[in-house]
Order: structure tokens, then sequence, then C-alpha cells
């Protein structure tokens, strides 16, 4: 019987190494393709981008949104036939704009719009139609509050804000040549100038902008991009006697508006 000798097996260390090392240069080659992407990766998330915040500055459309329902169309039956500046037509009824000055439904609105006027409609947003009357206003600063019988629910006052500067970007809202809530936009384009008026002292510290108006604009509301109400619209320039607008608009500030040439101009004058 033939002796065997047993073979002694091979270690397999160098496997082991060449294993260990092709593995470890793998995870390098992964690692790499993480750092850098490859074509076959899922593409990136994007990257955040800015958004409008509720604070900053809002867009046309959105100044129309947040103001439209407080402006309101005013028909005034009587009193002077200033074409100009109110739109009257030769029926003798004035077409003119006005804007919830608060939450009792007090409108804001230019006194010569309803000057003289035997009889007052207003035309809420929703549709809601009611008769008012002068509740206050000043000729001199040509401002007038107007007191509706009937109040639409809900009663959406505007925002009133403070002073502009040259350059700031504004929103008039009204009803020019009676084309209901026509919006325009432009800047302010002034500040502090004064107006001059047949038969009446000139109209002064007004804020001059060219957002385009048109007779029936007259007591509208002139708007900032935070939404809110700097001025009402009363005036418009123009060389010729065609009475529309060339680029030149005035509006009284807001702080002088709601006090009607009187008090501290902080609140409305009620």
């Amino acid at each position: 019987m033939t002796e065997q000798t047993e073979v002694p097996r091979r270690r397999p260390w160098g496997r082991r190494v060449l294993l260990g090392a092709a593995v470890l240069w793998a995870l390098v080659l992964t690692a790499v393709v993480v750092v850098r992407g490859g074509p076959d990766d899922p593409a990136p998330a994007a990257a955040p981008s800015p958004s409008p915040s509720p604070s900053g500055p809002l867009t046309v459309a959105q100044v129309y949104q947040a103001v439209v329902p407080s402006v309101v169309l005013i028909q005034a039956t009587g009193g002077s036939s200033d074409v100009d500046h109110s739109g009257r037509a030769r029926s003798g009824t004035a077409l003119g704009t006005g804007v919830i000055a608060n939450g009792d439904g007090t409108v804001l609105t230019a006194f010569h719009v309803v000057e003289g006027a035997s009889k007052i409609t207003l035309t809420f947003a929703d549709g809601t139609r009611s008769a008012a009357t002068v509740g206050a206003g000043s000729k001199a600063m040509d401002i007038a509050t107007l007191v509706p019988e009937t109040l639409p629910d809900p009663t959406v006052p505007a925002t009133l804000g403070g002073g502009p500067a040259v350059g700031d970007q504004v929103v008039a809202i009204g009803n020019p040549l009676g084309l209901a809530d026509t919006t325009t936009s432009g800047v302010v384009s002034g500040l502090n100038r004064n107006v001059p008026r047949a038969g009446a002292a000139p109209l002064r510290g007004l804020i001059q902008f060219d957002a385009a108006v048109n007779p029936g604009s007259s007591g509208g509301p002139l708007i900032n991009d935070g939404g809110q109400v700097i001025g009402i619209v009363v005036a418009l320039v123009n060389p010729t006697n065609a009475g529309t607008f060339i680029g030149v608009g005035f509006a009284v500030p807001i702080g002088a508006a709601v006090g009607a040439g009187e008090g501290d101009g902080r609140v409305p004058p009620l």
C-alpha cells in the first residue's frame, strides 16, 4: 500500500488582499462619483428660489385684487357741469369713483364729483346699489365723504397707507368714462405739487403721478405696491380743452384727505 503524501493547501491571503484592494478602490470611485455627480445620477434638487413674501411688493394684479372690493362707482345727478374733472355728461349725471375708507362704510371721493348734487347713487364692487349723502367735505381740499344708506355684506374697507416717495410704483383704480374698475399703473412723478383751478384757490400739496386717469377716475384711490391707499385722485392736466390724460395726474395725499382739511389728518372725517 502506497503511502500518500498530503499536499498542503495554499492559504488564500493573496486573494483576500487583492479582493480588499478592489473593494477599497470601488469605494474610492463611488465617493468620487457621489461628489461630482454622474450621468446616471438623478438630477439634483433645485435650490430654493426667492418668492414674494406677504410683506414684500405686490404686483399690479395683486394690488387690484386686494383693493377693488373697496372701490365704488359714483353717479351724481345735478350740481356743477365740470366735464374736465368729473366726467359729467350732458344729462347732468357725473360719473366718479370712491373708496371705502373704514368699517362703517364711509366713502372718500373728490368733492367736485358730488358738489351740489341732488342725488347720489353708489354701486359697490359686489353690485350692491345705495343712495348716499355727503357726510363732510372740503372744497379747498377737493375731498368729500359719503354716507351710504345701504352697505354690502361684507363691507371691505381699504387699507390706508403713508407718504410716498418719488419713483414709487403706484396703481390707480377707477371708472374713467364709465369703464368700471379700470386699473392702470405708473410711478410717483413728484410731490407737493400745486394745481390752479378756475374760480377757486389752487389745490396744494398734491402727489403727481403718471398712471393713466381720465374723467370718471376722480375720487378713486391711488395705491402703493403694498396695497395701501396713499392718495385720492382729484385732477389731471391737459394743455388743451380735451380733458383727457397726457401723463400728468394728481392726488390728494391720504393724510390730508382723511382729515378733509381739518384736524391732524389721522382719522376719516365722520
